[in-house]
Parts: structure tokens; sequence; C-alpha cells
């Protein structure tokens, strides 16, 4: 019998990292001078080498584990992995942080210093890559043998700078120095084919492209805690093209260039604008060369360990988190069919058994759909496969149900109306054994809704598993403050691996000691936070404020749009009554909107305008103060979680799938002020709701209002403070040399409203009403912030992988 996946390692953890004098050696001799005399970066090199070296040694070992054991594999095809800085979750894992600190004290040198020398690695932009990057850490330390595949982006999203109060995008220009932690792969390079044409060759069809990129890899090693398991995260990279000689020595050195300039282009940047034909075309060939790599590689390696396929759906699982690459299914059915020749029957066999989807979105319009027209241009022989399957799907359908033509209608592959375009939702679930949503709302409504048809006609495809985080990085890495305490009151630090030990922290919430304890961990991140604020921004904020928190992307249905409003209310009523007694607040944001989404940018101009207002007016002073943190990522989200006081989710209920960010802040201690929607629900399940500030309308509440006619203006008209917030920013009261800025914000609102802001605008408020006297009783906050940290160990991205194993991966764990 197969021992479960990863247990010939699992307990026998053996940090065998370099010697303190190893590391100094190392030093010195990639720095060509002494340890003492070495920069911050030379250092921060150099131990990245240390690590990467003792990396790849325990790859080599799990890879000869796997291999000999003939372990199940999982694959997880992701657009996006925000992996954020290494270096320190690195040194952990390998139990080296103590050598680096005393090695790097005893030369003088400041370890934390040489921490902040290295840069976000932007392979992400959001909670997707985010999640990404937490699952790759729970598959090692769970010892689930696993790759990750993703893009080796050279320019990231973008860099966000903030000029004027407006969002400026520059190239995130992360690899200007290297990345000591990747090990290029020469030897692995794929070939990967865009447009021509199909012709029939014998009984087969045969693909004749118009061109052929390579892909080269580049692997990133992912350690386990605990444990000498590692995941690999493998980025590819398109393989620069050599320059047509003729054209430079004709002296066209432009032309020359094109060939090379096409090809690097498709690995410059995550997302790129699609706003225009152009930018459309450059994301379907960065999905398309994602996946065409990817599963050429899964395999090879499949047929290197096994040299056939009769094994390959009790051996492989290929999982594709969201839509991004739904491509995997045509390009799979390809490779086995034209490349491995096998029958039609056989392939679409095999797709189904390894191929499983997590979808990430309930909105219909943010589930990708691509026009058969540029399939037919780039993809022919795929668009040949997309129509075959959808034939056979088609007349199962009509054999299941016959005779209701407008549900074969519905649920076809290809949208008729309009320009013929093909769902790439529906593709992925046709050719998954299993389609997860990420919490138990977003599950049920994903049945109820958007995809009902498709629960119809496979009542056993979908599932829950609801989104977790790891606590390594998210509270022992970002927040030591906290870590120290809870090893102290928890018994040891055995709770980074099984966070369900916070539960004893539950019988201790009334411990004044605690409370204090868990008071004084806050005030120093805050005090940490507001250092960066002064540095960063010339800002001061008090510390002693109640630091009310939301950072995450700009969109609409998060509605930063409502917690500004609430900001210009609060502000009003200062000022209108300076003498009351306040509760002093600092309010930050942070977060980028897609340089096409122009409401967002429109959002992000509009707080640094009431910022700036608020943060000039002497009769507010330190009572409120505004805070817009530019560019947003994962070492800033390090430094903004930990001191947050109240956490921001007030997505409109029934649109935000899961969230993390509200995971991650719990589990800092911060309280929830937000929604009944994602995994907000089953947080405050897990804590009680009466330690949860919950407000506004529930996903069924917010159906039948819509239904009713929703009439954003009468809620305008019948609240006074809703009115003075909105006619504040409409009429300029922000924007005095620009009175007419937001009108096209405020029009939207008045008219259509289409995130019910207006709606849910007076329970808001009084949530926050509730949070100020709350925050005036510091022992009655602690005590809430102890249950909440005490009651997330549900909220584990362990747990969420090990019920992944379980109920979709079918691996033993």
């Amino acid at each position: 019998m197969k021992k479960p996946a990863g247990s010939d390692t699992r307990h026998s953890w053996d940090p065998s990292g370099p010697t303190p004098s190893a590391l100094l050696d190392r030093v010195e001799r990639e720095g060509g001078t002494s340890p003492r005399d070495a920069s911050p970066s030379i250092w921060m090199r150099s131990v990245a080498h240390a690590c990467r070296a003792e990396l790849a040694r325990r790859m080599n070992e799990t890879l000869r584990e796997d291999r000999a054991r003939g372990a199940k594999r999982v694959h997880y095809l992701s657009m996006e992995f925000l992996m954020g800085r290494a270096l320190a979750n690195a040194l952990s894992a390998l139990g080296m942080t103590e050598t680096f600190a005393a090695s790097a004290r005893a030369n003088g040198v400041d370890a934390n210093e040489v921490l902040e020398r290295e840069s976000d690695a932007a392979l992400g932009n959001g909670g997707l890559g985010r999640l990404a990057a937490c699952f790759l850490d729970s598959l090692a330390t769970l010892g689930i043998p696993s790759f990750g595949y993703g893009l080796r982006y050279r320019f990231g999203l973008f860099a966000q700078r903030i000029q004027d109060g407006r969002q400026v995008e520059e190239p995130d220009d992360w690899l200007r120095n290297g990345n000591p932690w990747e090990l290029e792969r020469p030897e692995i390079r794929y070939q990967v084919a865009l447009g021509g044409r199909v012709v029939s060759e014998g009984t087969g069809r045969r693909w004749l492209p118009a061109e052929t990129l390579h892909a080269d890899a580049f692997d990133f090693v992912v350690p386990g805690h605990s444990t000498r398991r590692v995941a690999v995260l493998r980025q590819w990279q398109p393989a620069p093209r050599p320059i047509d000689l003729q054209a430079f020595s004709r002296g066209d050195q432009v032309a020359a260039g094109l060939p090379r300039l096409a090809a690097e282009s498709i690995g410059w940047v995550l997302y790129p604008d699609d706003s225009t034909p152009m930018g459309r075309e450059l994301r379907l060939k960065q999905e398309y060369f994602l996946v065409s790599a990817s599963l050429q590689d899964v395999l090879a390696r499949h047929l290197q360990e096994h040299g056939h396929f009769d094994n390959l759906g009790e051996t492989v699982a290929i999982h594709l988190n969201d839509t991004h690459p739904a491509l995997a299914a045509p390009e799979l059915v390809r490779l086995l069919l034209d490349e491995h020749y096998m029958n039609w029957d056989r392939a679409l066999g095999l797709v189904h058994r390894v191929m499983s989807y997590t979808n990430h979105t309930l909105m219909p319009e943010a589930l990708e759909m691509w026009p058969v027209r540029m399939f037919e241009h780039w993809l022919p022989r795929h668009l040949e496969i997309i129509y075959e399957m959808n034939q056979r799907f088609l007349d199962q359908v009509r054999m299941r149900l016959p005779g209701d033509d407008a549900l074969v209608r519905r649920v076809s592959l290809i949208d008729e109306r309009g320009e013929r375009r093909i769902k790439m939702a529906a593709l992925s679930i046709v050719a998954s054994h299993k389609v997860n949503g990420v919490s138990q709302l977003h599950s049920d409504l994903m049945v109820r809704t958007i995809f009902a048809d498709y629960a119809r006609i496979f009542p056993d495809r979908f599932c829950n598993v609801t989104n977790g985080v790891t606590p390594r990085r998210w509270v022992a890495q970002a927040n030591p403050a906290l870590a120290s305490l809870l090893d102290a009151r928890l018994g040891g630090p055995q709770w980074r691996t099984a966070l369900e030990k916070l539960a004893g922290l539950k019988p201790l919430a009334g411990d004044a000691g605690l409370r204090r304890d868990i008071l004084a961990a806050k005030r120093a991140n805050k005090e940490r936070l507001a250092g960066l604020v002064r540095r960063e921004l010339g800002l001061v904020i008090d510390p002693a404020s109640l630091f009310d928190v939301q950072v995450k992307r700009l969109h609409e249905y998060k509605r930063q749009l409502l917690n500004v409003l609430q900001v210009i209310a609060r502000y009003q009523a200062i000022v209108a009554n300076p003498n009351a007694q306040w509760i002093a607040r600092t309010v930050v944001f942070a977060g980028k909107a897609a340089s096409a989404y122009v409401a967002a940018k429109d959002i992000i101009r509009l707080i640094h305008d009431v910022a700036r207002i608020v943060n000039s007016d002497r009769l507010v002073r330190d009572r409120l103060k505004v805070v817009f943190l530019p560019n947003y990522g994962v070492t800033l989200a390090e430094m903004i979680m930990p001191a947050a006081d109240l956490s921001e989710q007030l997505s409109t209920a029934g649109t935000e799938a899961s969230g993390t960010g509200n995971m991650k802040f719990a589990l800092n201690g911060a309280l929830t002020i937000g929604t009944w929607d994602g995994a907000n629900i089953e947080m405050a399940q897990a804590v009680g709701r009466e330690h949860f500030f919950i407000f506004g309308l529930n996903a069924e509440q917010v159906t039948e209002l819509r239904s009713q006619g929703y009439d954003p203006r009468r809620y305008y008209g019948e609240n006074p403070r809703l009115k003075r917030a909105v006619d504040a920013v409409a009429h300029g009261g922000f924007s005095p040399g620009e009175p007419d800025r937001y009108r096209g914000l405020v029009d939207s609102l008045l008219s259509r409203d289409a995130y019910l802001v207006f709606a849910d605008f007076a329970s808001y408020l009084d949530a926050q009403a509730q949070a100020d006297r709350l925050f005036g009783k510091p022992g009655d906050w602690a005590h809430k912030a102890i249950l909440n940290i005490a009651a997330m160990g549900h909220f584990s991205a362990d747990r969420t992988i090990r019920e992944y194993a379980r109920d979709v991966w079918n691996i033993k764990v």
C-alpha cells in the first residue's frame, strides 16, 4: 500500500543550512570584500544564494522521493503567483533565522536592512495571486507533490505612483538587479505555436502554425515548514528570438528587432490593458503560452517517470485557478490527439479525470469570453477541438434532457448572441471532473445563479472549498510581536502548522494580562506603520487612534466609495460639532486600479482630494486622518495588516467570492466591519456574529431590492447625512478648482448605483458608531480581538489544501 504523500520526510525535519562561517565565506566570495564592509545588497544576494542552494538540495530530494513512490502530483496553473519577498520565509523554513541574524550582528550589519533590500516578486496583483502563493506554501508544508505553473513577468502588473492625487502606472522593474532565487533551466524548453492553418493528414488533422515561440523555464523553490519537502513554482519566459540580420545589414535596425520584440512582449506585463484589440490579443497569447508550455512539461515528466499514459488519471492532477488557464482543456486534447496519437474518446476521458477548476467570481461580466475570430486567427486547431468538445457535450445534454432547446443554447460553449464568443468558464466546467467555489455562500450562489444550468446537468461536479491563508507569512513573519505572544500562551510554535490550536486562546480571552499583551503588540505594530506613513507621505498619524483599514484592489463592487462617503460624513459631523467626544480615527487605503478602469481611478483621486482637505483642517486636528499608501503589494500588506484595528470588508452582498484579506486581518487581531458576504459569513459564524460589525443587505435582500426596482435617489433624498456627503463631492467641496471633477461618479450613483452604496449607507454608519463605542473601551475591544484570533484556525491554507486533496484531487495527506 502506498504511503500518504510526504510521509517519508514530513516528520524528519533537519534544518541543515549553512553554518555561520559558511555564510560569511559566501558573503565574502560573492561580494569581493569582507562581510563587515559588504553592503546590505551584497548580504541579501549572498544569503539568498545560500538558502537557494539548500532549497535546491531539498527539491532534488523531494522529486526523487516522488518518482520512487510513483506519487500523484498536483499541477496548479495560475496567471498570478504573488509571492512577495522570499528571504525571511526561507530563513525561517530552513532554521537559519538566528544564524543569519547573529552573523550579521557580529559584522556590524543590520539584519532588517538586509531583508529590506529584497524586491517583491512582481508576479501577481491581488487575492488570486496571493491565494496561489499561500497554496504553494501549504502544498510544500503538507508534503503534497506539486508544481505551480505561471509566467515570469518582466515588469509585473505596474508600479503605482501617485501624482497630484492621480494613479500613474510605471513599469515594475523588479528584475533590474536579477533574481537571486530562481534556478534557470536551459535544458527545459518547449515550442509554442501560433496562427497558421489546419490541414487533413490521413485520418487526422495537422496544425501548420504561422509562427513558433520557445518557452524557457525558471524554477522558484517554495520551502515547506517543519519538513524538508518543497513545492516548485515553474515560470515560463519567451525565449528571445534572433534579430533579422538582413534587415539590420540594410540599416533598418528597428525592423531587425521586431520579431524579437513580438516574442518578448508576451512576458512583459501581467494583464495587459485589454481596452484595445492588440491588448486583447496579447492576453490570449499569454494564456495560451502558459498552458501550452506547462502541459508539455507535465506530459514529458509523466512519460519520463512512467513511460505511458495508462495511469495519467491516477498520477496527475491539473488545477485551473480561475478561467485564465482554461485553454488547458483544448490544449491537452490537442497534445494527446496530435502529438501522442490517441483517439478522441480516450483523450477526452483523460482530460476529464485530471482537470479541475476553481471559480472566483459571481459576476457574469467578469467571466472570460474570447471572440471566435481571434481563435480562427491565432489558435485554429483549438477552435476545431472546442467545436468537437461542444458538439459531444450538447449531444449528451440532448440525450439526458430531451426537448429543451433553450437549455442547449444556454449551455453551449459558444455564445451566439452578437459576435460569436467562446465561454471559457463553460469550457472549464465541461472539461473538469470537479468545480469549486471559494466560500460556502459563493458556492451556493454559483450553482443557483451563473452556473445553474450546468449544475442541473452535472449535479455532482460542484463543491465548495473555502479559502485560507498561511499563518507562516501572515502572522509568524508579518507580526513577530503577536507570534511571540502566541508561542508563550499556546505552549510553543506548533500553531504555525496546526492553526486550530489558536482555539486555546478562547478560554483566556477574559485574562487581563493577555488583553494588555494583545493591545501592546497591536500598539507596537501601529507605531511601526505610523513611522512608515511619516517617512513616505510626510504625514503624522496618532498610533493611539483607531486604525481603520481598507486595502485591496480598487473596484466598484469592493465599495471603497462607500468608505469614502462615510469618511466625508464623519468629517462633516466633526466640523459641525468639534467639541464632541470623538474617537480619533486614521483611515488607511491602499490598492491599485486597473490601468483602463476610469471609475476606479477616479475613486483613488477622490480619496486623495478628501485626504488633502481633512488632513489640513485645523478644526479636525488628530480626530480624523486619511491615508493612501501607494504601490500596494505583499510587503506593504505585511506592514499594514498587523497594525489594523478595524478591517473594512464592504463588498455588496453576493459579489465577493471569498476574500482572504479578511482572514489575514482577523488573524492579526483586527475586528471586521463588513457585509454578510463571501468568507465574512463563515468567519462571523466561527467567532460569533456578535463579535463582528455586520451591516447592510444580505444577498437575498439585494436580489429582492433589485427585482423591485432600486431607486438610489430615494435613499439620497431621505438620508440627510448621505445627501450632504454626496453633495459635497458633486459640488466641488473636495475639488474647488474643478467643481465637476466627480460629476461622472455622482451621476452614476444617483442614476444607477450598481453596487447599492446608498442602500447600505445608513446601516454602515450605524456599524461604524458601534465600532467607535467599543474602541473607547480598550479591554472590551481586546476581548473581542482575542476571540477573533482564537476562531481563525479553520481559515488556514493548510486546511484548504487538505480539502482540495480529499475532495478534488483524490490525494491522501
